[in-house]
């Protein structure tokens, strides 16, 4: 009786549950009211469309940044660059990229604290123009030079101008930057100024430098209300990556016009000295190497010297390419004069000042790869105690090592086969070598069940040239800068690969079971072959007798 009592007690209560009303879920909480942002819009690598319609560029990637950490939502109004400036001065526009600083501008505009950058600012003549040197500042007395109306470029080219002593004609030009390109192509133009990054070598020429400025986000003083945020978000943006802006511009701007054209000493530096003479580490694929057959040099190398001998606008340099058996050997012809530069080379500063020579910019980069026993590939990079094996006459790996790992120990060899029988001999933890490198020595790490682990740090490799030699410098340093990236690796992925296609002796050195094998089956398919051919041959013998 009392457990029906208790039972129908339980069902009242939860009948009464079931009819009470349901409380209201608690309101999630408002976001915050997103700002609509005005944002000036005009074709330049600042901001631009893709081949498939899609907005990209510095400022543009700079501004979704930016909203990442303000929750803008942007209104792109496209014009050209004096449109959009006045559209600022009026309200109709909230934000400008690429502003440079001028103090007139401050009645109408609020910059921003951090710059977004730094740009510089170049004199173009067209392709092909022949009446302005280069070399002579005077060839440009008297000619029509172009600027942006209302840009800080028209004050720097004047200060320029009358730094150098030359009289021109400025023009204020209104038009996009397009517009500007096309009547310097046409004549209407003798020269224009604008930023490196508008440079199109199909069209233009480089002359001259004429200064650079920091440039900024500007809003404008209608839309005071987002300076506080835009402050905010780049400094966080700068907190979080200090590199940002540069590394924007590497991406977005970087056109290489670092003088297409070689200056007059420089010239005639070469016109006297002939061949640039260029000593190289041989047996060193993919990056050189002499070719066993013809003795010429072959690897990355190659392709990049031929490349690097039309590159420049007003020069066709020659190169003279001259094998040594290790590094140390090119180096040592280096100092000797034998040579005028050498690579690869890869010094610090401190150790080519000691040995009386200096690194160009670097013309190859490659990842730095560990070869180590297959059962210690875990746990390699986690140990303080490591003996690396080195080859003798490679400072550049030696020199690797002291600058990334202090700690370890170098134990020389002969060469790099006998550094890998080291380390399958347990008298060696590892050998560092270039991840271009690796297909030259896989089938002896396959046998001797070696594997590779990444460093985590990369090497470059650069030209070597003796101190005192800044004509020599200037030049190469000059080629290296016009040789694209993307055509350095194409060689050294081509001849990576390509040095690791084995030959029919190779297979029959490195696989002997397989060729022996294949041998034996083939004597075994001759045996029956012939014994067949017999009986056959029998049997006709048997038949003609019976007839």
């Amino acid at each position: 009786m009392i457990r029906r009592a208790a039972a129908s007690l339980l069902c009242l209560v939860l009948i009464c549950l079931f009819l009470l009303p349901a409380s209201a879920p608690a309101e999630a909480p408002a976001e915050t009211e997103q700002k609509v942002v005005r944002v000036g819009w005009y074709d330049t690598p600042f901001n631009h469309k893709d081949a498939f319609g899609r907005r990209t560029g510095y400022a543009y990637e700079y501004q979704r940044k930016i909203a990442a950490y303000t929750g803008w939502k942007y209104e792109y109004i496209e014009g050209t660059w004096p449109e959009l400036m006045q559209m600022l001065k009026d309200g109709r526009v909230d934000l400008m990229s690429d502003v440079s600083f001028m103090e007139e501008r401050t009645e109408y505009m609020l910059y921003a604290s951090l710059p977004m950058g730094e740009e510089l600012y170049y004199l173009y003549a067209a392709a092909g123009n022949t009446e302005i040197s280069p070399e002579d500042y005077a060839t440009l007395n008297g000619k029509r030079v172009g600027v942006t109306a209302g840009s800080i470029q028209k004050s720097i080219f004047l200060e320029w101008a009358e730094r150098h002593g030359v009289t021109v004609d400025v023009l204020d030009l209104e038009g996009s930057e397009a517009d500007s390109l096309q009547m310097l192509v046409s004549g209407k133009l003798d020269a224009f100024v604008t930023l490196d990054s508008y440079y199109n070598p199909e069209k233009m020429a480089p002359l001259w430098k004429v200064g650079s400025s920091d440039f900024y986000f500007a809003v404008s003083k209608k839309r005071a209300d987002l300076l506080p945020d835009l402050d905010m978000a780049m400094n966080r943006i700068q907190d979080e990556n200090k590199h940002y802006n540069e590394q924007l511009a590497a991406k977005h701007l970087s056109t290489a016009v670092v003088n297409h054209y070689l200056t007059a000493e420089e010239k005639d530096w070469l016109s006297a000295h002939g061949p640039i003479r260029v000593g190289y580490q041989d047996n060193y694929l993919a990056f050189c190497a002499a070719d066993p057959e013809t003795g010429e040099l072959t690897g990355a190398l190659k392709d990049y010297l031929a490349f690097a001998s039309g590159v420049l606008e007003n020069a066709s340099p020659e190169f003279e390419a001259v094998a040594f058996p290790t590094a140390a050997a090119a180096i040592e012809a280096l100092e000797n004069g034998e040579v005028d530069c050498m690579f690869p080379a890869n010094l610090t500063d401190y150790d080519g000042e000691q040995a009386g020579i200096v690194m160009t910019p670097p013309l190859m980069r490659t990842e730095m790869d560990a070869v180590v026993r297959a059962e210690d590939r875990q746990d390699f990079l986690r140990k303080t105690q490591v003996r690396v094996g080195v080859n003798r006459g490679n400072p550049n790996y030696e020199l690797f090592l002291l600058e990334h790992y202090p700690s370890w120990t170098p134990v020389r060899y002969a060469d790099t086969p006998a550094c890998l029988d080291a380390v399958a001999a347990k008298n060696a933890d590892c050998i560092i070598i270039s991840n271009y490198r690796f297909h030259d020595i896989s089938r002896q790490c396959d046998k001797l069940d070696l594997t590779t682990v990444y460093t985590g740090v990369d090497m470059d490799y650069c030209f070597a040239v003796r101190e005192g030699n800044p004509v020599l410098y200037s030049i190469l340093s000059k080629i290296i800068s016009q040789v694209p990236d993307a055509t350095v690796n194409a060689a050294l992925t081509y001849y990576s690969a390509a040095n690791a296609k084995p030959g029919f002796f190779d297979f029959l050195r490195d696989y002997p079971v397989v060729w022996i094998s294949a041998a034996a089956a083939a004597v075994v398919l001759v045996f029956l072959l012939l014994r067949n051919f017999r009986m056959v041959k029998k049997l006709r013998e048997q038949n003609a007798s019976r007839s």
